[in-house]
């Protein structure tokens, strides 16, 4: 299997698609001005404990309180709320080593024995606002990285379960207890396996190096709420989690980033940097990979599978839930019951692939076709559980109920990737009256004439449906295109770009930055 991560930078967000032999599986979109991401540390305050909930609500600067359930504390909130009184105390931060060794919470405790209102305490986001619910946050802080992910407050080493061979998970296990600092516990992942211990250890000091530079903020924070840490971004996270051999390529079109990117390559897979590669070309990165028209085929209420099988997906506030449909495709089985289960196992695979590429989380209920013979009931429910072992989100998969019904879980973290796939008409605004579409090459004209003259450089980048910029193109010496830069500005260039409307356009300047136009 192939893997390729294609980046795309814009001024307002960034977007990453993560390709498996040129199929895309994920789609990550983020701000550029991104707040209260899953990672980010905090210095929240305490507004109210309610021990009706066991439960409290914290400030950490978002328009709604951030939520915090005792059990979310953490073994070890005593040692760090000493920590916390000592840099209050000295406006100094005290070194770990010196913090004594408190007993862990009970697990039957209550939040109001430990909590106050108008207390500051660290915290961590572990689930972004969804809908109208605020952050979700814990006590428990950790630093991750490629190989290992870092606790201060405690003082153990853990291994992955899935490292199998005893041998592997004695050595590393000694590997770190004889090279992290007291106070810190270590949990070892499952890429660390095989890793040389140098690079472990170099590792290791790059997640202490950023906890320190982290808490040095504490001592000169006046007010709370404050963010403490941020998580690196979501592009560095994907490859903190995916990166494997199989990656042949990795495409970014903006320099910054794909220095940033080509550095932490470097750091995590020596000699591998140069997969890393910076776009440069004229069409948007999306289009160039065909990652517009997957996204354009995959998203939606109903997603097309192989073979003319069809999946209907509804998303309620409180799951989502899946109708499997045999649609017009061609029977390979004469009998009922192998046509279905042909059609469940084939939906299985697409369903699998959409759980990970809209990031769908919470309860999700998929009705497949009806089955009677147990052996394929049973066939289908292994089926799913080998497809979703690839998937990195904590999930479970229960068997098929007597109706036929397969229920999953699927943690929620951040909210899923939503994309409407149906387009307005950018002129009408959905009315269904509209200009003359004669007259749009000549609004486009207008507007440019309008823009030129207001801008400190010639360059004008006309971003327009490829139906619109191959009649723009149309000709060579008297073509729409060639003669607005003759007449207007000699820097206009007409460039197809697929997620637009037929009618829809945007003018982008070199950086790639957009272009407001005046409207009409």
């Amino acid at each position: 299997m192939n893997s390729e991560l294609i980046v795309d930078v814009s001024s307002k967000e960034i977007s990453m698609a993560l390709l498996e032999d040129q199929r895309l599986v994920e789609l990550q979109r983020e701000r550029r001005d991104l707040a209260f991401a899953v990672g980010d540390i905090y210095l929240g305050r305490v507004k109210k404990v309610m021990p009706g909930l066991n439960a409290a609500f914290v400030d950490v600067g978002y328009k709604k309180d951030a939520f915090l359930h005792y059990l979310d504390l953490g073994m070890i909130y005593q040692a760090q709320q000493r920590f916390l009184e000592q840099i209050e105390k000295t406006k100094a931060v005290p070194s770990l080593s010196k913090i004594p060794v408190f007993p862990d919470l009970p697990k039957d405790g209550k939040i109001a024995d430990y909590l106050k209102a108008g207390q500051n305490v660290l915290v961590q986001v572990v689930k972004e606002p969804i809908s109208t619910k605020g952050p979700r946050l814990s006590a428990e802080i950790s630093i991750a990285g490629r190989n290992l992910v870092l606790v201060p407050f405690s003082d153990k080493v853990s291994v992955s379960a899935k490292i199998e061979s005893h041998e592997e998970r004695a050595r590393l296990k000694q590997l770190i207890l004889s090279m992290k600092p007291k106070n810190f516990s270590v949990i070892i992942r499952t890429s660390a396996e095989g890793k040389r211990a140098s690079e472990l250890d170099q590792e290791l000091r790059r997640l202490i190096k950023r906890w320190e530079e982290s808490i040095q903020k504490l001592p000169k924070i006046t007010k709370t709420p404050k963010i403490v840490y941020e998580e690196s971004s979501r592009a560095l996270g994907i490859l903190r989690d995916t990166f494997n051999p199989s990656f042949q390529s990795i495409h970014v079109n903006d320099k910054a980033y794909y220095e940033e990117i080509r550095e932490y390559v470097q750091q995590i897979a020596p000699g591998r940097e140069d997969i890393v590669r910076l776009y440069t070309g004229n069409l948007p990165i999306f289009d160039e990979k065909n990652v517009t028209k997957q996204i354009k085929s995959s998203f939606g209420r109903t997603v097309t599978c192989k073979s003319g099988a069809y999946l209907i997906i509804e998303q309620t506030e409180a799951m989502y839930v899946v109708d499997v449909n045999s649609g017009n495709r061609s029977r390979k089985s004469t009998e009922q019951e192998g046509t279905a289960i042909d059609v469940n196992l084939i939906a299985a695979e697409e369903l699998a692939r959409q759980l990970r590429l809209r990031d769908m989380g919470g309860i999700i209920v998929v009705d497949f076709i009806d089955m009677h013979d147990q052996k394929n009931r049973q066939l289908l429910y292994e089926h799913m559980v080998k497809l979703m072992e690839s998937d990195r989100t904590r999930h479970n998969i229960l068997p098929l109920s007597k109706f036929g019904v397969m229920q999953i879980t699927r943690q929620r973290v951040r909210p899923a990737t939503q994309i409407n796939t149906d387009e307005t008409c950018p002129t009408c605004l959905g009315t269904g009256k509209m200009k003359s579409s004669i007259l749009f090459t000549d609004q486009l004209e207008e507007k440019l004439r309008d823009l030129a003259p207001r801008l400190d450089t010639s360059y004008i980048n006309v971003h327009v449906h490829p139906y619109v910029a191959a009649y723009l193109n149309k000709g060579f010496l008297v073509s729409i295109a060639r003669r607005w830069k003759l007449q207007i500005a000699r820097g206009i260039r007409v460039t197809p770009n697929q997620s637009l409307g037929f009618l829809d356009y945007k003018f982008v300047d070199k950086e790639g930055n957009e272009i407001e136009a005046l409207e009409e």
